[in-house]
């Protein structure tokens, strides 16, 4: 039986595209294993998932002082050390890296045993993790165009992100259940998300007593961000949706969301005009707004930087991009990212078949 092993971790956006291409690399007949942090994210998501689990050291990769950096990097190492005893136990035909500090060690040690590494980045410039990886991989799977003329040429494809298939099995019936929302007014949801989401869900909330005279609205605000006095007919709010969260994106008219690469090619996949409001640079690397723009110059988004959002022009904005909605709908069904999981698993046997003459 062929074998691969997956990595990546530190934030679920770093899983989560390795838990969407599980279901095909099974079809496909691959033995799956995973290698990530001893505690992270990551272990807790890929438990339900039936995959052998390796937890290794790791170190947080920073670029700024910290009295860890002086201690991490023997941690990365250890963990080189542990990621390459893991990999010969296992003896995989490929190693599928999402990125993340955790990364790093595994991608490292594969290189070193002659495994052959495909890299993933979700985002318009990679990562300093991604960066430490893509000398080692063979190919580099990305989500933006623009990615790819900053990757070596040999290494870059343009594939998306992989998107969880349950995704785009939503039922709209189940979530007016769910929500006890009437079904009478169009649907406006709300990803506020978790890192930085104050600015987006206090900008929401302001504009609730006019977006309710016109659309119903579903709001995902973080854990701890509920608001319990916002109890306007109309209004549904969560910290966080799991198993519904596919029916309430097949209820959604429009969104209105971060612009984490994850979060944006799900809603390109699921064809939900959006409005992008991408974390500010003050508190952030900046690619979430590369991300935002890189999507309103494809035709698939419009972008308003959170510097500028008051109530005012939220509520112009949401209008203008309800009224022009089909437009973006048709940019998105022209777009390449239309099978990201296809894409990357064909790359994936492409890669192991070469390597075991077939």
């Amino acid at each position: 039986m062929k074998k691969i092993v997956l990595t990546g971790g530190g934030t679920a956006g770093h899983v989560t595209p390795n838990i969407a291409l599980v279901p095909k690399l099974r079809e496909l007949g691959y033995e799956i294993f995973y290698i990530g942090s001893y505690d992270g994210i990551e272990k807790k998501l890929i438990a339900d998932f039936d995959i052998p689990y390796t937890g290794i050291s790791t170190g947080k990769l920073r670029r700024y002082f910290d009295p860890k950096n002086f201690t991490d990097p023997v941690r990365v190492i250890r963990g080189i050390r542990e990621a390459r005893a893991a990999l010969k136990k296992i003896r995989p035909d490929v190693v599928f890296s999402k990125g993340g500090f955790v990364s790093v060690p595994v991608v490292r040690a594969a290189r070193n045993l002659g495994i052959p590494v495909v890299c993933h980045e979700s985002d318009m410039t990679p990562g300093l993790a991604n960066r430490l990886c893509i000398p080692a991989a063979e190919k580099v799977c990305c989500n933006f165009p623009e990615t790819v003329e900053n990757l070596p040429k040999e290494k870059a494809v343009l594939t998306g992100t992989p998107i969880r298939e349950e995704l785009l099995r939503g039922n709209r019936e189940a979530a007016l259940r769910f929500t006890g929302l009437e079904g009478k007014k169009p649907v406006l949801m709300v990803i506020g998300g978790s890192l930085g989401a104050a600015a987006v869900n206090d900008a929401v909330r302001a504009a609730l007593p006019e977006l309710l005279t016109t659309y119903d609205v579903i709001h995902l605000c973080g854990k701890g961000k509920t608001d319990p006095s916002a109890g306007f007919p109309g209004y549904v709010q969560y910290e966080y949706i799991k198993d519904e969260l596919p029916d309430l994106f097949a209820l959604a008219d429009i969104a209105v969301s971060r612009a984490g690469a994850n979060a944006i090619c799900e809603l390109l996949a699921l064809r939900k005009p959006n409005l992008l409001i991408p974390l500010s640079a003050r508190a952030s690397r900046g690619d979430q707004i590369l991300n935002a723009r890189s999507f309103e110059k494809q035709g698939f988004s419009m972008v308003m930087e959170e510097e500028d959002v008051t109530t005012l022009k939220l509520i112009d904005a949401i209008k203008t991009l309800y009224a022009d909605r089909e437009k973006y709908r048709a940019a998105m069904e022209e777009s390449l990212h239309t099978d990201a999981v296809g894409v990357i698993t064909g790359l994936l046997e492409e890669i192991v078949n070469r390597g075991s003459g077939k």
